[in-house]
């Protein structure tokens, strides 16, 4: 049994996904939010089962999806950790809460796979990170790992780089959307229309990471390979360069990290 406690879009996300891979059945889903609209508009979308309240979602999972924001963990844990079962696996998504956080939270061993997903979740393609404690079983970390990669790739990683995986993939669609937003500005200013501009700069944008991803060559040989000698390209890195581009997106995401760390 899947307990998904928060419906929102990154909870929303997972579900939708779990459901159409048919890693689940609908009626093998428990669902509970603080509204009860979002668990009205979730149980008409995917035909999931609502829980009457957090404590009873709890009670019935297997494994608990906790998919609420950083401010409200500890209160959520406060309601529901005498309900988790000792074989229970908790999952949660919310930045920035250590193992360690968690664990005080609960106040008794619990299994706790502790995970950083994107938003790009939302169409499949997101990237997920996933961290366990010391009591997750493999075949059970495994299983988790299986569910999220419905919503796009994962990985396993040491907790010691989740405030990383923060700034250069949980908060990083922001910076790509605004690159694309600026890049689209300047195709406007050009003369192109504005949808059109959005779409040759997203598409741009969706093909040089396809490339990075499935060429396996470094993106600075990419980059080389479209820099022809004198060309225009070459002209237009020379002023990303100058105007620091590099260090600029080098800041933002250490600046995201060092907020992560201090959640």
């Amino acid at each position: 049994m899947i307990g998904l406690i928060g419906c929102g879009n990154m909870g929303g996300a997972l579900l939708g996904g779990m459901l159409k891979q048919g890693y689940v059945s609908p009626g093998d889903v428990r669902v509970s939010d603080v509204s009860e609209q979002a668990v009205k508009e979730t149980v008409d979308r995917h035909w999931v089962r609502p829980a009457e309240n957090n404590r009873e979602t709890a009670e019935q999972a297997d494994v608990l999806i906790l998919a609420v924001k950083p401010q409200f963990l500890k209160g959520l844990i406060a309601e529901i950790r005498d309900h988790v079962r000792e074989n229970t696996v908790v999952v949660t998504l919310a930045p920035g809460k250590t193992l360690a956080w968690l664990e005080e939270a609960f106040g008794r061993p619990v299994k706790l796979i502790r995970t950083m997903p994107n938003t790009p979740a939302l169409v499949g393609k997101g990237m997920t990170a996933l961290c366990p404690n010391g009591i997750v079983s493999p075949e059970e970390l495994q299983a988790v790992e299986k569910l999220f990669s419905a919503v796009g790739r994962t990985a396993v990683l040491s907790e010691e780089l989740m405030d990383t995986v923060t700034g250069v993939s949980g908060s990083s669609p922001a910076y790509v959307f605004m690159f694309i937003e600026a890049m689209a500005d300047a195709a406007v200013l050009g003369g192109m229309p504005r949808q059109m501009a959005y779409d040759f700069a997203a598409q741009s944008v969706l093909g040089s990471a396809a490339m990075v991803l499935e060429s396996g060559k470094h993106p600075a040989e990419l980059k080389d390979m479209v820099c022809s000698p004198g060309g225009t390209t070459i002209e237009a890195v020379r002023v990303l360069e100058e105007c620091g581009f590099r260090s600029a997106v080098i800041e933002a995401v250490t600046a995201c990290c060092e907020k992560s760390k201090m959640m």
